[in-house]
């Protein structure tokens, strides 16, 4: 099928809740994609924060082939290998005791969401309500979409689950003030990915685990974009020393395969029990199987230092295109998680890139999100901005 056919095709039986680029992906290899009319282009955007070892890694598709010849999907209410061995990782290689594993980011946010709330009931003195940030995002459910501290995405689902409320992000003194007696948990994200890559400081960070811990809260770090390497650590959260009650994963730890997890310590992990949560393909063998490959190659390869150092080259390539061309405002970011904020919309600055061979996409309308897998190299980083060099000068 060609790009025309497949996007008639779409158009005609998928419900248009996207703003779809014109093209259809069919391939990839490592930081490249092909679309349907094998034209090539070099994944900046790594389809929404989430290939984190590149398209077609060896190790992932071997760890997919080998598990789907054994057995796809294993219930709940029985045990499961990979989902162990995964569950063990993410423990051992983090602040956490217990992993629930779901289908993704929201899905994982909505088990933290609950479980705040029954620890509320159980521990808390039968509080409930949970401070989140502007400009956060957290997913697109009910609940998640409530805790999002952005009106666009809450628009037109009211009425909406009470007991969230918003404060400015990465201002401590705000977050103690808004702190009532039904407050139960803090949620935010170390770097606000969709809210135009803004990062949150470590001085802001201890201080909001200083309140959370003076005050009784839970502190619940949203990891969904920022865990899994690829601010350079496994975690964002060990850059501040900071360590949450609760963090949600998804995007990177399947690199492609949908899966999430919702990780806690011991002590609020206890307010989950036998039917208190739940999820049919959460731990589904499969995804769990990828899950575990996409650990030890993050733990094991150098794929943690290469986003250290070529997140750091591409900073600086950026931030020197930032001394010639007067559209750029400013340059931010961590690891390969990169923001390059322009004067105006940069919806067509996508396009043109796009046009030139290159995938990258926008957020809060003039921030350019720069997030290509984390095995990117030196050479790819160099034609990556070229291009957007070019662009920016047309």
């Amino acid at each position: 099928m060609t790009n025309a056919e497949i996007i008639a095709l779409s158009d005609r039986y998928l419900f248009p809740v996207y703003g779809r680029a014109p093209i259809a992906i069919v391939r990839g290899q490592g930081c490249r994609v092909w679309d349907a009319d094998d034209r090539e282009y070099l994944d900046f955007f790594a389809s929404t924060v989430v290939t984190c070892l590149g398209h077609a890694h060896p190790r992932v598709t071997r760890a997919i082939v080998e598990q789907a010849e054994k057995i796809l999907h294993v219930s709940n209410l029985h045990y499961s290998a990979p989902q162990a061995l995964l569950a063990e990782l993410l423990c051992a290689h983090s602040f956490a005791d217990r992993a629930f594993l779901c289908n993704s980011g929201a899905e994982a946010n909505e088990a933290a969401i609950k479980l705040a709330r029954k620890y509320g009931a159980e521990q808390g003195g039968g509080r409930f309500e949970i401070l989140t940030m502007l400009g956060s995002f957290h997913g697109r459910t009910i609940a998640t979409i409530t805790a999002t501290g952005q009106e666009k995405v809450r628009g037109g689902f009211q009425p909406l689950p009470e007991g969230f409320r918003y404060v400015p992000y990465n201002d401590a003194a705000a977050l103690e003030a808004a702190v009532s007696r039904q407050t139960i948990a803090v949620l935010l994200e170390p770097l606000q990915g969709e809210g135009g890559i803004v990062e949150a400081s470590p001085q802001y960070l201890r201080r909001v685990r200083e309140i959370c811990d003076r005050r009784d809260l839970l502190l619940m770090f949203d990891e969904v974009q920022t865990g899994m390497g690829r601010l350079g650590t496994l975690f964002a959260y060990e850059q501040s020393g900071v360590s949450p009650d609760i963090m949600t994963l998804a995007k990177g730890l399947g690199t492609g395969v949908p899966i999430g997890a919702m990780l806690a310590t011991e002590r609020v992990s206890k307010s989950f029990t036998v039917g208190s949560h739940a999820s049919t393909f959460g731990g589904n063998p499969l995804t769990c199987a990828v899950g575990v490959a996409v650990m030890h190659t993050l733990l094991e390869d150098g794929v943690l230092e290469n986003c250290r150092t070529q997140g750091e080259y591409l900073r600086q390539r950026a931030r020197e295109l930032r001394t010639r061309c007067p559209r750029i405002r400013d340059v931010r970011g961590n690891g390969l998680l990169v923001g390059v904020e322009l004067d105006g919309p940069g919806a067509g600055v996508v396009t043109a890139c796009r046009a030139a061979g290159l995938l990258i996409n926008c957020t809060m309308e003039r921030v350019l999100r720069l997030s290509p897998p984390l095995i990117v190299s030196r050479a790819e980083v160099d034609r990556a901005v070229d291009i957007l060099d070019r662009v920016l000068r047309q």
